[in-house]
């Protein structure tokens, strides 16, 4: 079989460790050599993925990062010799994709999987554009990454093939519930937005007091933000798996600042649920607006009230964007 050696450092299971646990054992499934390298700094979310890829018979090595330029990185990655070497993220990225080539490792492919704020660095932008020239292929997970990257590290667009993030679809979605139930998902950081959320739900339970909201996960936010959240507010915690979230909720609402790709909203459209999401990376390739959902500037509470205040009014027309996802 063809060996795959795929390489990331990690801290937790997010966007890209999630579609990294769906897509390896397909892999391996058709025939396809597919390895992990993980790298990490003694995270207990790395220990976790591992074991979860462990757990769907991906061969992994684990190996712990002393400094973020460890030169003990490429001579692990070496050690392979795979067939294809696939890297992830920008350590992975700036480590792995000099060493492949320098191992002559036959096709070198990396895929760009999410906003950054350190991508603004210029040392950064240097080091991620240097890299991506050991790169046969590079991938940016939506057009709107690849637009971000070009922006802020002097990539081109042209310089990436726009491959979206998939999933498997589940059971038949069931009806939804009451259009004034609302939920969100996602870690909680300053970049997912919870914080405008909160104070945009604050402004529409003013006009629709039977509204309510869950927020299923956790972060250094958390105290922040329960602090601050209104009534008809519910922190869940971490849920996994999160499908029964959505099931019991009728509008998802996406408020982040930045995002790759937008994986909540995608979970969404297979649950048959409305979304409400911010205009930013692939969330607007992923909803169609006034089709499937609605699209409101990303950081505006009042916008996303507005958007609130609507759908919560109007139950067919969530259920037709619902059907519609």
């Amino acid at each position: 079989m063809t060996q795959v050696l795929h390489v990331q450092k990690v801290s937790g299971i997010s966007g890209s460790e999630a579609h990294l646990l769906s897509v390896l054992p397909l892999l391996r499934e058709r025939g396809w050599d597919a390895r992990m390298l993980v790298l990490h700094e003694r995270e207990p979310g790395a220990a976790e993925f591992v074991a979860a890829l462990r757990a769907r018979d991906v061969p992994t090595e684990a190996w712990r990062m002393r400094f973020d330029l460890d030169p003990s990185v490429p001579a692990r990655l070496v050690r392979h010799r795979p067939t294809i070497l696939h890297t992830h993220l920008v350590h992975a990225d700036v480590l792995g994709l000099p060493a492949g080539a320098l191992a002559r490792v036959p096709i070198r492919v990396s895929t760009k999987h999410g906003f950054n704020e350190f991508r603004g660095n210029r040392v950064v932008a240097a080091a991620d554009r240097a890299a991506g020239r050991f790169a046969h292929g590079q991938i940016a997970i939506s057009r709107g990454l690849a637009r971000y990257l070009a922006a802020t590290e002097g990539f081109s667009e042209d310089d990436f093939t726009v491959v979206h993030y998939g999933i498997e679809a589940g059971s038949e979605p069931s009806a939804p519930p009451a259009a004034t139930r609302l939920c969100a998902v996602g870690r909680l950081i300053p970049v997912k937005g919870f914080d405008v959320l909160l104070r945009a739900f604050a402004e529409a339970r003013a006009e629709v007091p039977e509204l309510t909201l869950e927020l299923a996960g956790a972060g250094r936010l958390e105290h922040e933000l329960r602090a601050a959240a209104p009534d008809g507010v519910t922190f869940l915690g971490r849920v996994a798996p999160v499908r029964e979230v959505y099931d019991r909720n009728a509008i998802v609402v996406v408020p982040s600042r930045g995002e790759g790709f937008g994986m909540v909203a995608l979970e969404a459209a297979e649950r048959g649920r409305a979304a409400i999401v911010s205009d930013v990376g692939g969330l607007p390739e992923i909803v169609s607006d006034g089709e499937t959902g609605t699209v409101v500037p990303a950081g505006d509470a009042a916008a996303l009230a507005r958007a609130i205040v609507v759908l919560a009014r109007d139950g067919e027309l969530v259920r037709q964007y619902g059907h519609a996802a």
